[in-house]
């Protein structure tokens, strides 16, 4: 016996995928709660997905990131502070001796 394919209207997808967007779970747990297949969910959020309904970062996941951008930033100035030295190093020994 084979299964008959189950339609879903497009509000229903819609509602589906902002449903993924708001939650924490996996799209996984999501599909298993909502008895769709994984797959077809997927393609789903692929289709429908709005970024106004991704939930907000966990504030350590902030902090992390925040402190990974004063880390580039620090790191960025000491690369900048190296190049002008180079360029200094090559502009004094690139000079012809007389």
């Amino acid at each position: 016996m084979s299964e008959s394919r189950q339609r879903y209207n497009e509000t229903f997808k819609r509602e589906a995928v902002k449903y993924v967007q708001e939650q924490t779970k996996t799209l996984e747990q999501v599909a298993d709660e909502l008895n769709i297949n994984p797959g077809t969910l997927r393609n789903w959020v692929g289709k429908y997905r709005e970024f106004e309904n991704e939930p907000v970062n966990q504030g350590e996941s902030l902090r992390q990131q925040s402190q990974l951008i004063e880390d580039q930033k620090r790191e960025i100035a000491d690369l900048k502070e190296e190049i002008e030295i180079l360029k200094k190093a090559v502009h004094i020994f690139g000079k012809e001796k007389n």
